[in-house]
Parts: structure tokens; C-alpha cells; sequence
């Protein structure tokens, strides 16, 4: 019997040995899949990382052409302010220019006020009709 207890013993010896074998190569293994989730886990980072730089390039970028088509859209109201206030003072000068005419063509229209005096009042300095227009973007968005 001491053979077969021998053997007992040998063979729970090389099942330890075996087990430890296994429980070693196991760990060895858990250790090298954790290092590659790591390094896994580091890339991934590292990628949101460097998108997250590539964004903000891109934010800022499109920041700054939105600024300047902000600035271009306020550019161009305030011409276009100026375009309708000049507009607007030349209508008013045609009108009176049409008044005039009507004036002229319809020989005075009684009031003792004849045509070269019509004439002398429309290129006197003085009269608002020769003034330039003076619209301009300064004058129209003054806060």
C-alpha cells in the first residue's frame, strides 16, 4: 500500500502542481488582457482627445466667419439706411422740382410770384433744395 499511497501523494502533487500551473497562466493572462484593456482604454481616450481639439479648431473657425458675415450683414443695412434716406430726400427734391414745373407751366398761378423769381428762389443758396444730401451711416446710428 505504501506504493499506492506514493502515488496518491505524487498525483496530488503534480494536480497541485498542475493547478498552480493553471492558476498562474491565468494570471498571467488576466494580467496581459487588463494591460491591453488599458491601453485599449488610452487610445480611445487619447482619439477623443485629439477630436475634441479638431472641434474646437473647427468651433472657432466657423465663430469667426459667422462674425464676419455679422459684420458684413451690419455693414450693408447701414448702406442700405443711407441708400433709402437718400431716397427718400431725393423724392422729396423731385416733388418739388414737379412743383416747380407746375408752377412754371401754369403761368404763376396768380400770386404775383412770376417765373424768373420761381428760378431765383430755386437756385438760391438758401434754399433746401441745393443743399447736398447728407445722409450717411455715422448720422443714422448714432446711440
Amino acid at each position: 500500500m505504501a506504493s499506492s499511497s506514493g502515488r496518491s501523494s505524487g498525483s496530488e502533487g503534480d494536480l497541485k502542481a498542475t493547478m498552480n500551473e493553471r492558476r498562474r497562466k491565468r494570471m498571467i493572462s488576466n494580467r496581459e488582457s487588463a494591460r491591453r484593456s488599458r491601453m485599449k482604454k488610452q487610445k480611445h481616450l487619447d482619439d477623443l482627445r485629439a477630436e475634441l481639439t479638431q472641434l474646437r479648431t473647427d468651433n472657432q473657425r466657423i465663430l469667426a466667419r459667422v462674425n464676419v458675415a455679422a459684420q458684413h450683414c451690419l455693414n450693408i443695412e447701414a448702406e442700405n439706411s443711407v441708400l433709402r434716406a437718400q431716397a427718400d430726400e431725393l423724392g422729396h427734391r423731385l416733388n418739388s422740382l414737379n412743383e416747380i414745373i407746375c408752377f412754371i407751366n401754369g403761368g404763376g398761378g396768380g400770386g404775383g410770384f412770376g417765373f424768373s423769381e420761381a428760378v431765383d428762389s430755386f437756385f438760391n443758396p438758401l434754399n433746401y433744395l441745393n443743399q447736398p444730401i447728407m445722409a450717411s451711416a455715422d448720422n443714422m446710428f448714432q446711440w
